[in-house]
C-alpha cells in the first residue's frame, strides 16, 4: 500500500546532526534493502567480495558507481568488498540501535531481508553539499529472481506513519512510496519526511534493478526531491550498465 500525501514544505532550517542520524534510520524502518548509512572511507578491509549467479566482484561494482555529481563533492574514496564489511552499513546498523520506534512492529520489516546476502560483492559512495544534502548510492551484486522481490517489497500501512527517539528528543516520519518505477530494469521510490524539533529534513530513496544487481541512491537534505533522486537513480543505473558486462 502507498501513500501519496504530499510533504510539508520545506524549512530553511540547515541540517542538523540529530535530525540527520534520524532520517538515517528510516531507511531500516520502511525495509529499504542496500541502503548506506552516510559516507564511508574504508576499503571493506581489503575484501573482493563474488556472489554466484551475478559474476561480479565488488571491485567491479565500485568502477560503476558515479564518480562525480555536479554540485557535489565526493566524500572520501568508494568502499567496497562485502556488503555487511562496508563501513556505511556497520555505522548505519550501529546507529540503529540507539534509536527507539514508537511501533516496534516496523523495525520487524527491515530485520529479515532474507534476499540480502551479507556476504555478497556490494560497493558504496558518498557525496556532500553545502546546503547538507547527501547522496549515497549502494551497489549490490544479486541474482535476478531476488532482485525483482527487492523491487516488489512494499511499507506495510502500518507504517507510513512513526516516530522515533534517540535519548530524549523525539522525531515525527512520514512516508510516501512509489513502486512500478522505469528506471533501469525497474524500480521503487520512497520518500521520507522528518521533523524534530526545529529542524525538517526529507530522505528520498530509489531501489532499482540493473544486470544481476541492485542498486540504492539516497538523497538526504532539507530540499532534497524526488525528481533530483530519480534523475541520480537514472544516471547510476547509465554508468552501472556501462561498467558491468
Amino acid at each position: 500500500m502507498s501513500s501519496r500525501a504530499p510533504f510539508p514544505p520545506a524549512t530553511r532550517t540547515p541540517l542538523r546532526p540529530l535530525a540527520t542520524s534520524l532520517a538515517l534510520v528510516t531507511a531500516a524502518t520502511v525495509g529499504l534493502a542496500g541502503c548506506g548509512g552516510g559516507g564511508s572511507h574504508g576499503t571493506g578491509g581489503g575484501r573482493r567480495a563474488a556472489l554466484a549467479l551475478t559474476g561480479y566482484t565488488s571491485d567491479q561494482l565500485k568502477l560503476a558507481l558515479l564518480t562525480d555529481i555536479t554540485g557535489y563533492q565526493r566524500a572520501g574514496e568508494p568502499d567496497s568488498g562485502e556488503y555487511g564489511s562496508l563501513k556505511g552499513i556497520q555505522n548505519f546498523a550501529q546507529l540503529q540501535r540507539q534509536v527507539t520506534l514508537d511501533k516496534p512492529r516496523c523495525a520487524d520489516a527491515a530485520a529479515g531481508q532474507p534476499d540480502v546476502d551479507r556476504a555478497a560483492p556490494a560497493a558504496l559512495t558518498s557525496f556532500n553539499r553545502g546546503d547538507g544534502q547527501v547522496v549515497t548510492e549502494t551497489l549490490m551484486g544479486m541474482p535476478d529472481e531476488a532482485a525483482q522481490r527487492q523491487i516488489q517489497r512494499r511499507v506495510t500501512s502500518g507504517c507510513l506513519a512513526f516516530r522515533t527517539r534517540v535519548g530524549t528528543r523525539w522525531a515525527e516520519h512520514r512516508v510516501s512510496e512509489f513502486p512500478g518505477g522505469t528506471i533501469g530494469r525497474g524500480s521503487r521510490t520512497v520518500g521520507v519526511s522528518t521533523i524534530s524539533g526545529t529542524s525538517h529534513t526529507r530522505a528520498w530513496y530509489v531501489v532499482l534493478r540493473g544486470r544481476h544487481s541492485v542498486a540504492t541512491v539516497s538523497l538526504f537534505g532539507p530540499n532534497a526531491t524526488r525528481a533530483e533522486v530519480e534523475q541520480l537513480a537514472r544516471q547510476a543505473y547509465d554508468r552501472s550498465e556501462h561498467y558491468l558486462p
